[in-house]
C-alpha cells in the first residue's frame, strides 16, 4: 500500500562514522565495541540527535545533518548518563538535556531528584545551568523560528514537566571574544520563564508549523493550540471540547517531543491514544484517537474533521484477526489528504478526509494486504509529518531507520485490474475498486504517465460495473481534480462522483464488512483571539469552517449535472433563434476561446475543427446552469471570478474528452487511416469505437456537453466497424447524430456500389430536410440531379403569383409552341419567373440541364395522368 523510500539508517549513516572516529582516536586499527547508539530527537531543519556510549565510556551527543550527509559532536559528559530528552537550538549554540538520575544501588542513598534538566553552552563548550531539578520526567524543546539576524542572540526553550505545566524560557545570549555566545544573566534565567499550561495531561509538538497542542481537563476536557509566531511572541488561536473517557489519560502523554529510552509506558496502560495533523494545502486539521477495548475483539478510533465540521467515529471488529495482533491502538499515518489507520496484522483503513460523505470513497483492506513492510513495525513507529506534502516520514525507533512513505500507485492499479474480472458477490470488490480508482484520479492524478494507466484499464474494461460507471466516474472525478486548484471553495458544491447522480446509491458502497461508522455533525470548534490577528493557515481554517458550515444549513448544495436536462430537452425543441440561444453562443465562444487549440493541426484527435451547433448550444446551457449555482451557493466568490471559473471548468471538460480519446489513440496505435471511410475497421478502430460509445452513453447520462467534432468522429469510426443496417438502427435509437461533416463525407468518399447506394440512401431518408437538400447537391447521382430538379420546380412554382388571366406575348404565340395547353402554359410560367429566380445549377457541378427538362415534362405527364410512376 505505500512506497517506501529510506532516507536514514542509523547504522549506515552515523554508527559507521563513529566506530572509524573511535578507532581513530584508540589508534586501534578497528573500534568494534557496541556504541550502544540512540536517537533522542528530530529538529525542525530534520537534523538527527543522538546519543552514544563513546570508548572512554562516557556518554556523548551529536549530530547528523541530512543535507551534509554529515556527523559532530555537540557535548561529551564525564561520565555515563541517562539522556531522557534533548534539543538543540537554531543557531548551534545552546543545547537543553534532561537526565535520567540512576537511583538504584549506591546511588539510591543519596537525595537527588529523578529528572535533571540542564543549559549547556556548546559554542564552545563552556558553562552549563541547572534549569530543573524535579522527581518527576521534563521534556525539552527549543523553538526554531524564521528569525532576523539582529535577534539571533535570543533563544526560546519550552520545558514540560510531567506535573503538568509547560514553561516557555526566554534566553538571552551574549558574544565575547567575538566568537564565544554565553548565556546573558545566567543567574537570572528562571525569572524568565513564562508558565504557559497548566493542569494539562496529554502534549504534541509540532515542530513544523511551530504548534503546541494540550489537552487539558476540569468539567471537560479541551484541546488547545497555541501558535508561535516569527516575532518571539505567541496566542492560543484554537479550542475544541472532546469526548473523551474520564478516565482517558493515568499518566501525562507527550506526542513528538523525542525519545525516552528509559521511560517504557504499558500499553494496557494507554486507554486513549491521540494525535494531531494539520494540512496547510488543504485547509484542514483532523484530531485522531482510538480507544481499544478490552476484549480486543473491537477497535474504536474517532476522527474529528474541524474542516468538514464533523466527526466520524468507526468500529472495527477484528474477530479471529485480533489474535494476530499484539498492538491495542492503531498508528494514524496522514499522507496528504489521506489518513491510515493501521492495525498490524489486522487493518488498514483508507481514510478520505476531503470526500469522507461516502464509506466507498475511502480504502479498506484486511488480511494479507495489510503490509507497510517487511522492515516495518508499527508498533515502533512514530510518524513525522509536514503539513505541506503529500508524503510522510516514519521513524522505526528500534532499528534506528528513516523512510519516507506515499501511497504506491502500483499497488492501487493493482487493485484495479485484479479486481477486474466477472462480477463477484462480494459487496467490498466494487467498493475497493471505487476507492482505488478515486485515488488514482484526484489525488495522483497530476502525473499523465499514470493518468494513461488508467484510461487504459477503462479501454481494457469498458462494460459498467454493477454498482457504478468507471467512466462517469474518470470524467467527473479527473474534472474535480483540474477544477479544485483554483478555489478550495469549490469542493461541496462541484461534483466528484457519479454516485450523486443516482437516485439511490447501492447498499455495497454505503457500508463496509466488520466496519461501522456513524457521524456527528456540528463539532463546534472556538478560533481565539481578534480577526485581525489569525492569519495564514488558521485564517483559511476558519473561513472553511465557516463556509462549510453554511453549506451544511442548505439543501442540495452540490452541483447535479443531470438536473440541466428539461433545459436542454426544452432548447433543442426550438427551432427558431431567439435572444436566449444568443446568450448561450456568447458563452460558448467564451469556452472554446480558452480551450489549448493549439496547432489543432497537429493534434491526435481531429476535434474542434468543425461547426456542431447542437453541442455549441449545450456548451453554452452547461455554462449558464453551472454559472448560477455558483452564483446561488458561493456569492462571496464575486461574478467575475466564478464567471472565470465555470468558463474553466466547462473548458476543462471539453479538453478531458479529448485527452482521453487522445490516450485510446496512443494505446491502440492508431494513425490517420483511421479516419478512412472507404475500409473497413480493424481490431483496434472497433476497440476505440467501444470506447468512444462508452464516453457517449456516460455524458448522456450525466447530461455533459462533448467537444463539437465527436459526433462526427463517432458516426466515421460506426460505419467502419458496424454492418450497414445496425449502423442505421444506431441512427434511429438516437447513439448516432448524423453532422454535415459527416454525410457529405460519406456521400463523396463512398463510392456507388448497390451496399453503399443503399447506405447513402438509408441515410438521406434520416436527415432533416435543410441538411437532405444541401447533401443532394454533394451527391454525384441521378437520384440528387432528380431531387434538384423537383426542388427547383417546386421553388419557382411556389415563389410565382397566380394570375387568374393568361396572356402571351408576341414571340410566344400558340402556333409557335405545340397544342399540348397545360405543358404550355407550365412552359409560359416558367420562362415568365426564371429570371428572377436562382439557378440551383449554376457554379454546380455534376448536373445535367438536359435531364432535368425531360424530368420536368415526365413530371407534367404523370400529373395530367398521361404516364405511370
Amino acid at each position: 500500500m505505500l512506497k517506501l523510500k529510506e532516507q536514514f539508517d542509523l547504522e549506515r549513516d552515523v554508527v559507521f562514522d563513529l566506530l572509524r572516529k573511535e578507532a581513530s582516536v584508540c589508534r586501534v586499527k578497528e573500534y568494534s565495541e557496541d556504541v550502544d547508539t540512540r536517537i533522542l530527537n528530530i529538529e525542525r531543519d530534520g537534523s538527527v540527535l543522538y546519543s552514544w556510549k563513546g570508548a572512554t565510556v562516557t556518554t556523548r551527543i551529536g549530530k547528523y545533518d541530512p543535507n551534509t550527509k554529515q556527523n559532530k559532536l555537540l557535548y561529551t559528559f564525564d561520565k555515563q548518563v541517562c539522556v531522557s530528552s534533548c534539543s538543540l537550538n537554531k543557531e548551534e549554540t545552546l543545547l537543553a538535556v534532561s537526565l535520567a538520575q540512576n537511583t538504584s544501588g549506591q546511588e539510591r542513598l543519596k537525595p537527588i531528584s529523578k529528572c535533571l534538566t540542564l543549559l549547556i553552552e556548546i559554542h564552545p563548550i563552556n558553562n552549563t545551568k541547572v534549569l530543573k531539578a524535579v522527581d518527576c520526567r521534563v521534556k525539552v524543546q527549543f523553538l526554531h523560528q524564521e528569525t532576523e539576524a539582529k535577534s539571533a542572540l535570543e533563544s526560546h526553550l519550552l520545558l514540560f514537566a510531567e506535573d503538568g505545566y509547560v514553561d516557555l524560557y526566554h534566553v538571552l545570549l551574549s558574544k565575547q571574544e567575538g566568537y564565544r555566545v554565553v548565556i546573558s544573566n545566567p543567574e537570572r534565567l528562571s525569572r524568565t520563564a513564562e508558565r504557559l499550561i497548566e493542569d494539562f495531561c496529554w502534549a504534541q509538538w509540532d515542530g513544523h508549523t511551530q504548534r503546541l497542542y494540550c489537552l487539558t481537563r476540569k468539567d471537560r476536557f479541551v484541546l488547545r493550540c497555541i501558535q508561535f509566531y516569527p516575532n518571539q511572541s505567541c496566542d492560543t488561536v484554537f479550542e475544541l471540547v472532546l469526548k473523551l473517557p474520564a478516565n482517558a489519560f493515568h499518566t501525562v502523554r507527550f506526542v513528538s517531543l523525542g525519545f525516552d529510552h528509559y521511560h517504557v509506558e504499558k500499553p494496557e496502560q494507554e486507554l486513549v491514544r491521540m494525535q494531531v495533523f494539520t494540512n496547510q494545502n488543504e485547509r484542514s486539521m483532523c484530531v485522531c484517537y482510538s480507544q481499544p477495548l478490552t476484549d480486543k475483539q473491537e477497535l474504536t478510533y474517532v476522527m474529528v474533521l474541524v474542516h468538514k465540521d464533523c466527526s466520524k467515529r468507526f468500529r472495527v471488529s477484528l474477530g479471529n484477526d485480533a489474535l494476530n495482533s499484539d498492538q491495542l491502538h492503531p498508528l494514524f499515518i496522514p499522507i496528504g489528504y489521506y489518513m491510515l489507520v493501521y492495525l498490524r496484522g489486522c487493518f488498514l483503513h483508507c481514510i478520505n478526509t476531503r470526500q469522507q460523505e461516502l464509506l466507498c470513497h475511502s480504502l479498506f483492506l484486511t488480511g494479507q494486504d495489510v503490509n507497510l513492510g517487511a522492515r516495518l513495525q508499527s508498533d515502533a513507529l512514530t510518524v513525522m509529518h509536514k503539513d505541506d506534502e503529500t508524503s510522510v516520514r516514519l521513524l522505526e525507533l528500534a532499528s534506528g531507520s528513516i523512510h519516507t512513505a506515499e501511497l504506491s500507485p502500483a499497488y492501487l492499479l493493482q487493485i484495479l485490474r485484479s479486481d477486474a474480472r466477472p462480477r463477484c458477490p462480494s459487496s467490498r470488490t466494487d467498493s475497493r475498486r471505487l476507492a482505488a480508482l478515486h485515488c488514482l484520479l484526484v489525488f495522483m492524478g497530476d502525473d499523465p504517465k499514470l493518468e494513461l494507466k488508467v484510461v487504459e484499464w477503462l479501454c481494457d474494461n469498458m462494460n459498467a460495473f454493477e454498482s457504478f460507471d468507471q467512466t462517469q466516474e474518470f470524467i467527473l472525478a479527473s474534472l474535480f481534480r483540474i477544477c479544485y486548484k483554483k478555489s478550495l471553495g469549490l469542493d461541496k458544491v462541484l461534483p466528484y462522483s457519479c454516485l450523486f447522480e443516482k437516485k439511490e446509491v447501492p447498499a455495497c458502497l454505503l457500508e463496509l464488512p466488520g466496519v461501522l461508522c456513524t457521524t456527528e455533525l456540528r463539532v463546534v470548534p472556538d478560533f481565539k483571539g481578534k480577526a485581525a490577528r489569525l492569519h495564514g493557515f488558521w485564517a483559511e481554517l476558519q473561513w472553511s469552517t465557516e463556509r462549510t458550515k453554511c453549506l451544511n444549513a442548505v439543501s442540495n448544495p452540490r452541483y447535479r449535472t443531470s438536473h440541466i436536462r428539461v433545459d436542454w430537452d426544452k432548447l433543442r425543441s426550438e427551432s427558431k433563434a431567439s435572444s436566449h440561444v444568443n446568450h448561450l453562443e456568447e458563452n460558448t465562444k467564451k469556452v472554446l476561446s480558452v480551450v489549448d487549440t493549439w496547432c489543432l493541426d497537429k493534434k491526435l484527435v481531429p476535434l474542434f475543427q468543425e461547426e456542431d451547433h447542437q453541442q455549441r448550444a449545450f456548451i453554452g446551457l452547461t455554462v449558464d446552469k453551472l454559472r448560477e449555482h455558483l452564483n446561488r451557493y458561493l456569492p462571496q466568490l464575486g461574478k467575475k471570478k466564478i464567471d472565470a471559473l465555470v468558463v474553466n471548468y466547462v473548458a476543462k471538460l471539453l479538453e478531458l474528452i479529448r485527452h482521453m480519446l487522445e490516450s485510446a489513440w496512443l494505446k491502440y496505435k492508431l494513425g490517420p487511416r483511421a479516419l478512412c471511410l472507404a475500409t473497413k475497421g480493424g481490431p483496434a478502430e472497433w476497440a476505440v469505437f467501444h470506447f468512444m460509445l462508452r464516453i457517449l452513453e456516460s455524458t448522456r447520462s450525466l447530461c455533459l456537453p462533448l467537444p463539437p467534432g465527436y459526433h462526427t468522429l463517432f458516426a466515421v469510426f460506426a460505419v467502419r466497424c458496424l454492418p450497414h443496417q445496425t449502423f442505421l438502427q444506431y441512427i434511429d435509437h438516437g447513439f448516432l447524430q448524423l453532422t454535415e461533416t459527416f454525410v457529405s463525407r460519406l456521400m463523396t468518399d463512398l463510392d456507388n456500389s448497390e451496399a453503399n447506394e443503399r447506405l447513402k440512401f438509408g441515410v438521406l431518408k434520416r436527415l432533416p430536410e435543410p441538411m437532405e437538400q444541401r447533401i443532394y447537391h454533394m451527391w454525384d447521382h441521378p437520384v440528387s440531379s432528380a431531387s434538384i430538379s423537383r426542388d427547383y420546380v417546386k421553388t419557382l412554382l411556389e415563389k410565382h403569383n397566380k394570375n387568374k388571366g393568361f396572356v402571351f406575348t408576341g414571340r410566344d404565340k400558340p402556333g409557335s409552341r405545340p397544342e399540348f395547353l397545360p405543358l404550355t402554359y407550365l412552359a409560359k410560367m416558367l420562362s415568365d419567373i426564371e429570371s428572377q429566380a436562382l439557378n440551383p445549377f449554376e457554379e454546380k457541378e455534376n448536373v445535367d440541364a438536359r435531364f432535368v427538362e425531360e424530368s420536368a415534362l415526365m413530371q407534367t405527364l404523370i400529373q395530367l395522368g398521361f404516364e405511370e410512376k
